[in-house]
């Protein structure tokens, strides 16, 4: 139940991220804007520069990966 939990809080995160990134979370906007934001900005996160697009990419892959239980983020 915890690992469920904070594979939401990435999911959560990373939803958040698309939204103040794309300022919408709509499928067709999000992917037609994101080839302009993967060298045009970046975001700081744990001491490294990532450009936008790979942070959120990272974030969502990891509430991904802990919903499905992959290893690392199963009990």
């Amino acid at each position: 139940m915890v690992v469920n939990r904070v594979s939401d809080l990435f999911f959560t995160i990373g939803i958040t991220a698309v939204f103040f990134t794309f300022q919408t979370v709509e499928f067709n906007t999000v992917f037609a804007l994101a080839p302009y934001f993967i060298e045009s900005a970046t975001i700081s996160f744990g001491g490294y520069a990532l450009p936008p697009v790979t942070l959120i990419a990272f974030l969502l892959f990891l509430g991904a990966m802990g919903k499905s239980a992959q290893i690392g983020l199963h009990t």
